[in-house]
């Protein structure tokens, strides 16, 4: 094919081209597998206790389980909690494993349809699997994260604008207002089960704009695109915040209680704005800092220099264009190159004044290796140098990157296993929690008469006068006056910590009939039965 050959002529997919997609989809699905059960903080804190309290209406019965989480939307979870409840774990596992993989197809179609060279495919398929073995992608492989699911959503989006974009510029305005509305919709979704992939949103609407056209063209496209991306936020996040605020009086509890001013919390944001960066120079050399230390950006660990390459040849290729001065023999199409850019550049802004933690940014870590194609390819210098040039960056970004992948657990069933201690009177039974452990797993092997409130954590403390709190005192003091049995369940390691909280109950551990449970997941935790202090 020759280099000019607008991607418009070439074939549809080849029957060579579906088994490379799918035996890279089974691929990651075997790796999955191989690599066991997700132990991670927030699997045991919430992803496992989401759904099983949406489906038991545990809001109403249990208090802060999961600390602030206890109030996320739970939706996303559910498909995996429903697999790992009804199929073998390493069923549930390999289609978890298959869905996370599947960000391989909206990343060739990209690749594929963005690339001015011979041999696109063998390009398109390079740059896909070098997409794939970012160190944050490979950390959140089988991990209930979901930001590798979030990406999915948001690169399908994008794969609709550059694979139709000839349409979206120039094409009748009803099939643009159909492909937008599409497009917008699959992006909204990934906004409307997770907040945090709000900034893709953003990516979304520049790469719209950034295709030109008649001025019809844009404004069908951006409503359209509105409308679609709308819908799509809404579908997913609009019933779920309207169950919360029927309960908390804020929809997005305990979230911006500033303004919302639920009495079930203080009046403050609960933002975690600790990766935020304030000053202009802080923001500027930002992919630089967190390339050098991962801590700048989050809690998980990983060494990967190919964000902050692209940011580099992203500002140098922008200059050229901006100065006239950009290459005549680009390595991707133009009108491909500018969504693609706009994408990439308004999505990683928007991330980094809403978040700063780098994997909700794992789309563009995936992406990363596109663009940094299509910036190289807007620089000066012959073909053969910038295709030298990319040769080193890739062999340089493989050879310096770093996944810290997390611990995992055998593959067995029951996918969740706790060894309780018996319960004489679940009927009368009322259970409390201590400490910042992660302990939401534990809860749902609980039998389901039994409340848990969790009058230690993140969120609330025995002393912060919230009306959660109040009611949790009030709650425990009926218990009790009913002669009902109290119990406590905390980290073995964090026993102190709780000693304390439930003395601020006017409550005192029995010490001598605690009991130590382990579950598949790991860790030590006590079960101590409580009574009122003399």
């Amino acid at each position: 094919m020759a280099p000019s050959q607008h991607p418009a002529s070439r074939s549809p997919l080849s029957a060579r081209e579906y088994a490379f997609l799918g035996c890279t989809i089974l691929f990651w699905a075997a790796f999955v597998v191989l690599l066991g059960k997700d132990t991670s903080w927030d699997f045991r804190n919430y992803h496992w206790y989401g759904p099983y309290a949406l489906f038991n209406d545990r809001l109403s019965v249990d208090v802060a389980v999961a600390h602030l989480a206890s109030w996320y939307n739970p939706y996303l979870d559910v498909p995996f909690y429903l697999l790992a409840t009804h199929v073998p774990a390493w069923a549930a596992l390999a289609c978890l494993g298959a869905v996370h993989g599947a960000n391989m197809v909206p990343l060739y179609l990209i690749a594929r349809h963005s690339l001015r060279v011979p041999e696109a495919s063998l390009w398109a398929g390079a740059i896909a699997i070098l997409g794939q073995t970012g160190a944050q992608t490979l950390t959140e492989m089988g991990t209930t994260y979901y930001d590798n699911v979030m990406s999915l959503f948001a690169l399908t989006g994008l794969a609709i604008i550059i694979v139709k974009r000839e349409t979206l510029r120039e094409g009748p305005l009803g099939k643009t207002a159909l492909l937008a509305l599409l497009a917008g919709f699959i992006t909204g979704c990934a906004g409307g089960l997770k907040l945090p992939a709000m900034p893709y949103c953003v990516g979304f609407a520049a790469a719209l704009l950034a295709l030109g056209g008649s001025w019809k063209h844009i404004a069908v496209r951006l409503l359209a695109g509105g409308i679609g991306g709308a819908a799509g936020v809404a579908l997913f996040a609009a019933p779920w915040m309207l169950s919360v605020y029927h309960q908390t009086g804020n929809p997005l509890f305990p979230y911006f209680n500033g303004y919302w001013k639920s009495p079930l919390a203080l009046e403050a944001h609960y933002r975690d704005l600790r990766f935020v960066p304030n000053s202009v120079w802080r923001q500027l050399f930002f992919p630089f800092l967190f390339t050098a230390d991962w801590h700048i950006a989050g809690d998980l660990g990983f060494q990967d220099m190919r964000v902050a390459v692209a940011y580099v040849v992203v500002l140098a290729a922008a200059a050229i264009w901006a100065l006239r001065r950009r290459n005549a023999d680009s390595l991707t199409f133009d009108d491909a190159a500018l969504p693609l850019l706009a994408f990439a550049t308004a999505s990683y802004f928007a991330w980094l004044r809403m978040f700063a933690i780098y994997r909700y940014i794992v789309a563009l870590e995936m992406l990363a290796p596109l663009v940094i194609t299509t910036a190289v390819g807007l620089l000066p210098g012959t073909r053969r140098t910038r295709v030298l040039a990319l040769g080193v960056i890739a062999f340089a970004v493989l050879v310096t990157s770093r996944s810290d992948f997390l611990e995992r657990a055998p593959v067995d069933d029951p996918y969740i296993q706790v060894a309780l201690p018996p319960i004489p009177r679940p009927d009368r039974t009322m259970v409390v929690m201590t400490g910042d452990a992660p302990m939401g797993f534990i809860a749902t092997q609980l039998p389901r008469q039994i409340p848990v409130l969790r009058i230690d954590g993140w969120m609330l403390q025995p002393r912060d006068d919230s009306g959660l709190t109040r009611q949790m005192r009030a709650r425990v003091a009926a218990h009790l006056a009913s002669g009902g049995d109290l119990y406590l369940i905390a980290d073995a390691t964090d026993m102190v910590r709780g000693r304390e909280a439930v003395a601020d109950y006017g409550l005192g551990i029995r010490l001598a009939q605690c009991q130590q449970f382990d579950t598949n997941l790991g860790g030590a935790y006590q079960w101590c039965p409580l009574a009122r202090m003399k």
